[in-house]
């Protein structure tokens, strides 16, 4: 037995350290989540996916984001428009939570996660300490920058970078819902 570990030691070595890295690092890790939530929409499981997403802060970085779109035009209206994200952003919070649990639960297309785009998303993570962000290109040709950070021991979705981009092809694929057909 002895001889046959000091063969192999270098591939007992690899093997204890990837065992380690699996049990470990991955569970602990913003991948995870990822792996996680794309488990809980698959399996339409509402609440499980609300879990890895603060609701809050999304909404948040969101309205603050297009609030400094417009304040080079117009600072009285960037004022207006942090005063309404601070007034109105729990009530937004709460219903885009509300809306985003219904959709996983009813197996909606657009919450479901590709797994390229899955593949793609922890490929491309970088953490830094209790933070961390992905950035990729779909199929739609749509760019992704996602933000996680570390709450109670959980990765959580924090800020959806490029809202604007995310708002208007939302708007065009109502608008193609909405037309009339010939």
């Amino acid at each position: 037995m002895i001889r046959f570990a000091l063969r192999h030691f270098t591939a007992i070595l690899i093997f204890i350290v990837l065992g380690w890295w699996l049990v470990f690092y991955i569970p602990n890790s913003p991948t995870w989540s990822v792996l996680r939530l794309k488990q809980a929409i698959d399996a339409r499981d509402g609440d499980a996916a609300a879990r890895y997403v603060d609701f809050q802060s999304v909404v948040e970085t969101a309205g603050t984001e297009m609030v400094q779109e417009q304040a080079n035009k117009n600072p009285l209206g960037a004022l207006v428009g942090q005063a309404a994200i601070a007034m109105f952003s729990k009530p937004a919070a709460d219903l885009l939570e509300s809306q985003a649990k219904q959709k996983v639960e009813n197996g909606d297309r657009d919450v479901q996660m590709p797994g390229a785009a899955v593949f793609g998303s922890i490929v491309l993570m970088h953490r830094s300490g209790a933070t961390a962000f992905t950035k990729f290109t779909d199929h739609k040709d749509q760019t992704w920058e996602i933000h996680f950070k570390r709450e109670a021991g959980v990765w959580k979705i924090t800020e959806v970078k490029n809202i604007r981009q995310i708002l208007d092809k939302l708007e065009q694929h109502e608008r193609k819902q909405l037309a009339p057909t010939p």
